[in-house]
């Protein structure tokens, strides 16, 4: 894995301290975090800080694919470190909230019907898989 500084400057952002701590919060999960889970560790080494500069750095660090935004099936956001930088998509579990890298993509399939039934074109895209993991299966006794 790189380091928080390195990966800071490849997308142009200053390595502030704050940036640099919500990365390392981050990175130290193993489950997705609401901003305000991030801002309550956040505030452990940063008092002043507040909710819109960690909501402000999130998106931020999310629009430069440092941070997968996790969109809910609650409606709430969350993020997830995630230090795979190739094209891919995630499986989130809705029990433990652990995120697994999928490497399959359906895009051109989709990009190609898109293009010849609505004769339109993708500009991006964005696939999330949400379910219960198999180790949360398993202690439901099995359950799927």
């Amino acid at each position: 894995m790189k380091d928080h500084s390195d990966i800071l400057k490849e997308l142009d952002l200053k390595a502030t301290p704050k940036r640099l701590a919500i990365l390392d919060i981050l990175s130290r999960e193993s489950t997705y975090l609401s901003p305000e889970q991030v801002w309550t560790k956040t505030k452990q080494r940063f008092s002043t800080i507040g909710l819109p500069t960690v909501y402000r750095n999130l998106e931020e660090l999310a629009g430069g694919g440092v941070i997968f935004k996790v969109i809910h099936p609650d409606r709430k956001l969350y993020y997830f470190f995630c230090d795979n930088r190739s094209h891919h998509h995630h499986f989130v579990c809705t029990s433990c909230k652990r995120v697994d890298d999928l490497s399959f993509c359906a895009f051109e399939e989709i990009e190609k019907e898109v293009s010849q039934t609505l004769n339109a074109t993708i500009s991006s895209h964005i696939m999330q898989v949400f379910g219960i993991c198999s180790d949360c299966s398993e202690a439901k006794g099995g359950n799927r």
